[in-house]
């Protein structure tokens, strides 16, 4: 699976935003998985996911991919929502053949009857430190930060509009 040795999760203390207390999360959900498929694999875990996305589950390369910034700031909601999320994606790939939605009805199943978790689809964490966007664009309502990307987008003619006013954004300042 990893590097780090398989360790209990009661071995960490609440706040512990170490990786192998994260792994150690990951294989506690695979053991409750494996209650119920017992040939279910092992994946293999990353900690190189950036941006605002908290978590992937990535079947190319074979295992599950996490955002150490976002764990790191609120580790115990990532371990409660986070790890089983990415995990019932885990589950649905390798038990139920051919193309299944993303979050359908498999998936919320498996949250629900393995994770006892509600089914959500996305995370609440404030994503301002794991994703930088330093170009600050305005409207007639409010501020908005872009990231390089999208600033390079609008230089080269792209234009972008406010969804709650309606008026063309544009650049304000670069922090």
């Amino acid at each position: 699976m990893t590097d780090f040795p398989a360790s209990d999760i009661s071995d960490f203390p609440p706040g512990d935003a170490s990786q192998a207390r994260l792994v150690a999360h990951v294989e506690q959900c695979l053991q409750q998985a494996r209650a119920h498929y017992p040939t279910l694999p092992a994946p293999g875990v990353w900690c190189d996911l950036r941006g605002r996305s908290a978590g992937q589950a990535h079947y190319g390369r074979g295992g599950l991919r996490f955002n150490m910034t976002l764990y790191a700031e609120q580790p115990e909601p990532f371990l409660a929502e986070v790890v089983p999320h990415e995990m019932a994606h885990w589950v649905v790939h390798h038990v139920y053949p051919g193309r299944v939605r993303p979050h359908g009805v498999q998936w919320q199943q498996v949250m629900i009857d393995i994770f006892d978790r509600a089914p959500r689809v996305t995370h609440r964490f404030d994503t301002t430190r794991a994703s930088p966007a330093p170009y600050r664009y305005a409207c007639g309502c409010r501020v908005h930060h872009f990231t390089r990307r999208r600033y390079l987008n609008e230089r080269r003619g792209s234009q972008y509009r406010c969804r709650h006013c309606g008026e063309r954004l544009h650049l304000d300042a670069v922090s």
